[in-house]
């Protein structure tokens, strides 16, 4: 028997401005959109990364009242949550293309720790950290 974590989520303001940053800017594709009601189980996923999902979650019910909804949407937007990581094989080339699809970055390009690594942001502020891999 395998055993794993299958899907890791984010908080996210809007699920379908998130899913169009995801699928659109990005370039990963949508693995499960369920509606309950007012509750949306949204993952996407990586292209070369078949057994990992992010899942794009909108604070709210059932999960949470409305004043933790709140907090939880005000400390993503501050860029409050620990970031994410994209592994990439060309920083600067994978920067160029995100930027021009319209992604803003919040950190340049810059090579340390025997790397290169850019820092950007999705629409709800969680930030990312896009590092070159290692040759």
């Amino acid at each position: 028997m395998s055993q794993g974590i299958q899907v890791v989520g984010i908080y996210v303001r809007d699920q379908d401005e998130a899913l169009a940053f995801y699928v659109d800017k990005l370039g990963f594709r949508v693995i499960a959109d369920v509606r309950n009601g007012d509750y949306r189980w949204l993952t996407v996923q990586h292209p070369e990364q078949s057994l990992f999902q992010l899942g794009l979650f909108k604070p709210g019910p059932p999960m949470h009242d409305a004043a933790t909804a709140q907090a939880l949407q005000s400390l993503v937007a501050k860029g409050a949550m620990p970031a994410l990581v994209l592994i990439v094989d060309d920083c600067r080339a994978s920067s160029e293309r995100l930027r021009a699809a319209g992604v803003e970055f919040t950190q340049d390009p810059v090579e340390r720790y025997g790397t290169v690594d850019a820092g950007f942001r999705d629409p709800s502020g969680n930030g990312w950290k896009m590092i070159e891999a290692r040759r």
